[in-house]
């Protein structure tokens, strides 16, 4: 099958690889039909390399059609249609049972000391190929898959993969009371998304911040308040000006390690490039190699007493936190990868022509598989108006 395989930093190519064979009794094979690239996807491309090798099959935001089931699958049958959370969770385990899927004490990673296992995602997390490509292994098809109906286009139902439920878990983490507010730092795939669940959810105020022109107009046509970074010399202040000099209830840091800013964790950050695998790799578990500009920003514009929520991934251990501001303002603060599972039945009910979310359009482009390569490098460059893509496989 064709696949979307890492060779290197900034190095992405589509081959040819074996095709994937179902290999436990409860495991679904699944022709991928769509297949999203996320900003987390930049991550492995520019920073986390040293947890990658050459030819690891890339994406955690596919869906498709079962094309085969193991002998002990009963929810799932041939010609179903599915789409593929990102966490790999057997739904059952102490973790599952709570809602923490992304814990997931059966696919958790206990020897690099991290959670449940991701689709495309590195070493760090299970090393379990991704559904960039073809068809997709799918382990714990009672559990994991989410069947939806045939008929409405992929685009409507895609999402559901991580871009909805890691929106989602950012605006219920960040506690926005009704009729309150809330700062997104970020207006990438998953803040804008978590900017149009906060207005749905009942936020009066949403503000929108980022550098990017066509983020920032998408944000303002959905009801954001927007911020221009290139513009806005004292983020904070600006913040502060829209909210009686409070600033607001919450903030959303959909940023994370590619934020803007901080030269001295982008050296670190291009040190890390240059270093063998195994020197490279200590540093990422020893130091702080993040940009923390968004991090801090959302430290600022939050109100005293207000709760910062975090969905941007961040890789460095000993990253700095101002603690002293944390404590003097009451901040609350939730993190975490989302739970996919925990989320999807609050979303579907939305994921209706009505369409309220704006998924059936949420795509800025849409390309064959074989264009990843040019993707990868666009997305990262934010050229183009891309904020989102969606490729599609050419299996039949």
């Amino acid at each position: 099958m064709r696949a979307v395989t890492w060779q290197g930093k900034r190095d992405v190519r589509v081959e040819t690889v074996p095709d994937p064979e179902l290999k436990e009794p409860d495991d679904a094979l699944v022709r991928i039909t769509s297949t999203g690239v996320c900003g987390s996807d930049l991550h492995l491309y520019e920073v986390l390399g040293p947890f990658m090798e050459p030819g690891d099959v890339l994406g955690h935001e596919p869906m498709g059609v079962v094309e085969e089931v193991g002998s002990e699958v009963t929810s799932l049958a041939p010609g179903d249609r599915v789409v593929m959370p990102f966490n790999i969770s057997c739904g059952t385990c102490w973790m599952c049972e709570r809602g923490l899927q992304s814990q997931c004490e059966t696919t958790q990673n206990t020897r690099q000391g991290t959670g449940g296992s991701l689709f495309g995602y590195s070493k760090l997390y299970g090393q379990v190929p991704g559904g960039q490509a073809e068809f997709l292994r799918v382990p714990f098809a009672d559990t994991l898959p989410v069947k939806v109906d045939h008929g409405p286009p992929d685009e409507r139902f895609v999402y559901l993969s991580d871009v909805l439920p890691t929106a989602w878990q950012a605006v219920a983490y960040a506690d926005i009371p009704r009729g309150g507010s809330v700062t997104v730092l970020g207006l990438g795939p998953i803040g804008d998304m978590a900017a149009r669940i906060a207005l749905h959810r009942g936020a009066e105020l949403v503000v929108g911040v980022d550098l990017v022109p066509e983020r920032l107009e998408r944000a303002r046509q959905r009801g954001a308040h927007t911020l221009d970074l290139r513009e806005t010399r004292d983020l904070g202040a600006a913040v502060r000006e829209l909210t009686d000099g409070r600033g607001t209830d919450s903030a959303i840091d959909a940023v994370g390690m590619e934020a803007h800013g901080a030269p001295v964790a982008k050296a670190a950050q291009q040190a890390v490039g240059v270093l063998p695998d195994a020197m490279a790799e200590k540093l990422m578990r020893n130091a702080g190699v993040d940009r923390l500009s968004a991090l801090h920003a959302a430290f600022d514009v939050v109100r005293r007493g207000g709760t910062v929520s975090v969905s941007g991934v961040y890789g460095g251990s000993l990253d700095p936190l101002p603690l002293m501001t944390m404590f003097d303002k009451q901040i609350q603060l939730r993190m975490g990868q989302a739970n996919v599972r925990r989320w999807v039945d609050d979303i579907l009910p939305l994921l209706t022509d009505e369409d309220p979310l704006g998924v059936d359009d949420f795509a800025t482009h849409t390309l064959a598989l074989e264009h990843a390569p040019e993707v990868y490098g666009t997305f990262q460059r934010k050229e183009d108006g891309m904020v989102k893509t969606l490729l599609k496989p050419s299996a039949g």
